[in-house]
């Protein structure tokens, strides 16, 4: 900025002389200076817009699912069933009746 001072405190005189043409040329630059940029910077806009459309479309998806996924019940029955031990047929257990490894004195498990 400061170099832009020094120019402009050096050419004062040229400036101050044809202030038209430096106003044009000031125009000009700056203008083509914007163009060349929107254009160059156009995919990037393009590409950001995009992303956050996405990321939009993302949210409204969470928003729309359950917040936990329902359980489906079980389909073998838990109440009444019973483990069968083909080799030892006194561990069958009974609705009522005390598994012989509960009994006190019992030293097998």
């Amino acid at each position: 900025m400061h170099d832009l001072v020094a120019f402009l405190e050096a050419n004062s005189a040229l400036v101050l002389a044809n202030p038209a043409v430096f106003a044009t040329f000031a125009v000009l630059f700056g203008g083509g200076g914007f163009i060349v940029g929107r254009y160059l910077l156009t995919e990037r806009i393009a590409n950001l817009e995009s992303r956050i459309a996405r990321r939009d479309e993302e949210i409204a998806e969470l928003k729309g699912e359950e917040k936990a996924p329902k359980r489906e019940l079980s389909m073998v029955p838990l109440i009444g069933t019973a483990a069968i031990y083909h080799d030892e047929p006194e561990r069958l257990p009974m609705l009522g009746v005390q598994l012989p490894a509960q009994r006190k004195g019992n030293q097998r498990v």
